[in-house]
């Protein structure tokens, strides 16, 4: 066979294989998509995955399994979807924790963040907020540092190891020189439990996994980590106000696909995701958590991925933080 013959069966091949691809992408969804969850029911990530999953599958018809896969900080599930077939049947949550962290903290992680993902859009965000048992000593930015620098210090309790909230905890020990001694849980809700049964003096979690309690008067707020007080919780002090300057962390939540997705699957996904987030009854129910809706096209959550993984590698390293 000549050279251009071979060129023109290479080309062939190419234009059946796009026709093939773009045929499976309009026939798509075939089966039940499944959401994966990489925290246990109860705590701000599954509170977020269910009220868009379900509306999603109630406005588009499609039928969204949502699967509650938690481990070693999240990242189980991240790992699962990262090897999953790239074939728009399995997405996930995947939040500030596990992609930000994860990679840089495990040496076998089994995925990495940019490499291993299609970025399909961003839900959510939310500030995170130190909290104590309601009644505990523990009311404010200053006595939480104090109580840190007494005694034997304080214990706190993290959504899991390798999670923000720990990475967050370790920078707040070097900054400070508290004694914490730090707690780490599967998930949001155990270690919710515990610091209302007093086994953990304070948790550092998303609002909207705190938000409830403290309503509910079981637990109080003590700071929130951006660098604005929150408008749901005007009352409560920054980190910041207590002397440490430059402190805005916040938990963000995004849906995922295995890279190799195809890009017309990821953005039906990334518009019937954005109709969702403009919906009031999905708006008001987010709010109420304290949770702002995200919403953008696909590339601009690439790009926002890219750097905040780079911004939480430097922390990482500087912080020395390794997961076990």
């Amino acid at each position: 066979m000549t050279p251009f013959l071979q060129s023109l069966k290479w080309l062939a091949g190419l234009a059946l294989a796009a026709t093939a691809a773009g045929a499976a992408a309009q026939a798509w969804p075939g089966k039940p998509i499944r959401l994966l969850i990489p925290f246990p029911p109860g705590g701000g990530t599954d509170f977020v995955s269910r009220t868009v999953g379900t509306k999603l599958a109630e406005t588009t018809g499609w039928q969204v399994v949502l699967e509650n896969r938690p481990g070693a900080a999240g990242n189980i599930a991240i790992a699962a979807a990262a090897n999953s077939p790239p074939d728009g049947y399995t997405i996930v949550m995947g939040q500030s924790d596990n992609m930000m962290l994860g990679p840089w903290m495990l040496a076998n992680a089994g995925y990495d963040t940019v490499k291993s993902f299609a970025p399909i859009v961003q839900v959510s965000s939310a500030p995170l907020v130190i909290a104590a048992a309601a009644g505990s000593k523990i009311t404010g930015p200053a006595e939480m540092i104090a109580a840190g620098k007494a005694g034997n210090g304080i214990t706190w309790g993290t959504a899991g190891n390798g999670s923000v909230g720990h990475l967050f905890g370790e920078m707040l020990r070097s900054a400070t020189g508290m004694k914490l001694t730090q707690v780490h849980y599967k998930g949001a809700a155990p270690a919710i439990t515990d610091v209302i049964g007093g086994q953990v003096d304070v948790t550092i979690l998303s609002s909207g996994s705190v938000l409830p309690q403290i309503r509910g008067g079981k637990l109080q707020a003590v700071a929130v980590t951006t660098g604005k007080r929150s408008p749901v919780m005007p009352d409560v002090p920054t980190i910041a106000e207590a002397g440490l300057k430059d402190v805005d962390v916040s938990i963000w939540l995004g849906l995922f696909a295995p890279v190799g997705t195809p890009a017309e699957i990821v953005a039906r996904i990334n518009a019937e995701v954005n109709k969702v987030l403009q919906m009031p009854d999905v708006r008001e129910k987010l709010a109420g958590a304290a949770i702002a809706p995200g919403g953008g096209t696909s590339e601009a959550f690439a790009a926002f991925v890219r750097d905040d993984y780079a911004r939480w590698g430097k922390a990482v390293k500087d912080a020395g933080v390794k997961a076990e």
